[in-house]
């Protein structure tokens, strides 16, 4: 069987690239699946100013693999979608899986697809990280629709997802089911409903010696972690604020936060960068539906505000794979205080190492977080209902036991089951 996979390659930045890349390796492990990932090599249109490249990579992510991964999709250049198509079309896949994360891509991914269609009979299944968009525009709609129709099989990993997907197709009848079986209807599309696995890539140092590193970090006894990009939707300000009042009353917390802010990592002294941020700032305020500029983030500027400097540690960077497992290990709670909830590759990055996870009681996170069992839930924009989720958590730990036998519910293996079918 031929798998292709159309997302993101290792050399990107995020969760959806290291998604992309731990999907292909489990089907790598298949001894009847010969997989290939066709990635684009610019994900967004070029006015965008961040810098999505990985370039914290030291070894090679496709070592002792069969994956091929073929860079070719410039978002910027429609002759390469053509392009892409006859990548596809040539490698003759059996199934087209499609990592779906934002709108804007409809338009190139649709002309994709329909030059496949067009030329094969495989099974097109589109992963729908997101459906309704975190930052919603005047053409989202128009984009999925185009995009999304070319599908034959959907997966999403929360209730959510599917619901938000009959809003954008409500004529179109769906066949649900969570163990891969497919519609018999020609009438109906078939959604699988899975979850988000567990990264296998990041994995504990049986050597970790966690007071050392928490000495050296300068972290007290109970460690709330803050992990990933700093964007709006997942609350940091909200993490900090419920923190500072938790701070207030106890000595024996810290707070850690490891991550970019994702706005700041091109040189602002560039003319370039400065054209690029002012293009993209008035294009933004004319197509998204909510007018503020997520580029004027700066949640770390709180810190001082609120006297926190001593109990509030910061590594405002992006962190390479081989060391993503020294926060999570140094940690005893990890903190998803988000203001929009998609299926959280840091939320399986803490299952990875049995760290329990307090969230606000959206999206998902009210299915994939049990109160009290692997983690706390907290109302969203209620900065008291988070400090007494974080102070329960201090007062009440939740066993790591509990946390590892959730983890073992969301195996990559049953994953690609479903996908197969078997």
């Amino acid at each position: 069987m031929k798998i292709v996979i159309f997302g993101p390659g290792p050399k990107f930045k995020g969760g959806i690239a290291n998604y992309t890349l731990s999907l292909a390796k489990e089907f790598d492990k298949c001894d009847d699946v010969d997989v290939n990932i066709v990635s684009w090599t610019h994900q967004y249109p070029s006015i965008i100013p961040r810098d999505f490249i990985n370039r914290s990579i030291t070894a090679d992510p496709l070592e002792d693999t069969k994956i091929k991964v073929t860079y070719v999709t410039n978002f910027n250049n429609p002759l390469s979608w053509h392009q892409t198509a006859d990548v596809i079309n040539n490698i003759k896949p059996d199934i087209l899986i499609v990592q779906w994360a934002i709108a804007i891509q409809g338009l190139p991914i649709n002309t994709i697809l329909k030059k496949v269609k067009a030329k094969t009979n495989c099974e097109i299944i589109f992963i729908l990280h997101v459906v309704k968009q975190k930052e919603e525009s005047i053409v989202d709609n128009f984009l999925l629709k185009r995009a999304l129709r070319n599908a034959d099989s959907y997966i999403v990993h929360a209730q959510k997802y599917y619901e938000e997907l009959r809003q954008v197709f409500p004529e179109q009848n769906f066949f649900v089911d969570p163990s891969g079986k497919r519609a018999s209807s020609p009438n109906e599309k078939t959604v699988i409903k899975l979850y988000h696995p567990v990264y296998d890539m990041f994995t504990p140092d049986p050597n970790f010696d966690k007071k050392k590193i928490k000495e050296e970090l300068g972290l007290r006894k109970n460690v709330f972690l803050f992990f990933g990009f700093i964007r709006k939707y997942k609350g940091l300000h909200n993490v900090i604020k419920a923190f500072a009042k938790l701070a207030g009353e106890r000595d024996d917390v810290s707070l850690l936060v490891v991550g970019e802010s994702f706005w700041n990592t091109l040189d602002t002294n560039k003319l370039s960068t400065r054209i690029k941020k002012g293009v993209f700032g008035a294009i933004k305020k004319i197509i998204l539906k909510k007018k503020e500029d997520e580029s004027d983030y700066r949640p770390l500027d709180l810190i001082d505000e609120l006297h926190l400097r001593d109990k509030v540690i910061t590594v405002n960077s992006y962190v390479p794979n081989e060391e993503v497992h020294k926060y999570f290990q140094a940690a005893d709670c990890n903190v998803l205080f988000y203001l929009v909830a998609t299926p959280s590759g840091v939320e399986s990055t803490a299952y990875n190492f049995s760290v329990p996870s307090i969230a606000t009681r959206i999206g998902h996170f009210s299915e994939s977080i049990r109160d009290g069992y692997n983690g706390y839930l907290a109302e969203p924009n209620d900065i008291d209902s988070m400090y007494l989720a974080m102070k329960k958590f201090v007062e009440h730990p939740i066993p790591k036991e509990n946390v590892t036998e959730t983890a073992k519910n969301l195996s990559w293996e049953n994953y690609i089951k479903a996908i197969l079918n078997k």
